[in-house]
């Protein structure tokens, strides 16, 4: 028993090593002290839900920093943040998710960001060939969009989903144009 213990905290003392120094010392690291203390009392079953517990509370904080990549509102738009979309993601595959609503007086459109899903991946594929199967790409920036029946959906680094729906190509590529891909490249990273 001793050498899994050992193992057991070892493999802990990694994980919060990786972590952002901003995430030491709260609720995940409370949260994965209680795991190992519940681990080496022999309660294995607290010890997976406290284990279970941690892993929702770094999805939360990922799911957030997803967040700041949404573009802010045009000028004369406001911008709403969803915080649900994780949720329906973990019966979707898992991965971090965020939204938000643009709307000024009757126009309304919404910006998804999908990362480390496996519908993204599927997607990545079809979006590669996209042009060779006839379908209508838009550019904005240095990224190739999909337009289906103007709903815009974009790839980046193979991984993460940048799509708008809801209003015309003409109002959404503004405002996707000021996402920062670069730094959305490196996100979970």
């Amino acid at each position: 028993m001793n050498r899994f213990s050992e193992t057991t905290r070892m493999l802990i003392c990694v994980a919060a090593l990786g972590l952002p120094s901003a995430v030491l010392a709260d609720d995940v690291t409370d949260t994965l002290e209680s795991a190992l203390q519940a681990y080496q009392d022999g309660d294995l079953k607290y010890a997976m839900e406290e284990l279970d517990f941690a892993r929702q509370l770094i999805k939360a904080q990922n799911t957030a920093s997803l967040t700041t990549f949404l573009p802010g509102a045009p000028e004369g738009w406001t911008r709403e943040v969803s915080t649900e979309m994780t949720a329906g993601l973990a019966m979707m595959g898992g991965g971090a998710g965020a939204e938000a609503s643009y709307s000024m007086g009757d126009q309304r459109f919404t910006i998804t960001l999908m990362a480390d899903n496996p519908m993204v991946g599927a997607l990545a594929g079809m979006l590669g060939s996209a042009g060779l199967m006839g379908m209508k790409l838009e550019r904005v920036g240095r990224m190739k969009y999909l337009n289906q029946d103007g709903e815009l959906s974009g790839i980046v680094d193979n991984r993460i989903l940048i799509q708008a729906k809801g209003a015309s190509a003409d109002v959404m590529i503004p405002v996707l144009e000021s996402i920062d891909v670069k730094g959305l490249s490196g996100f979970g990273g």
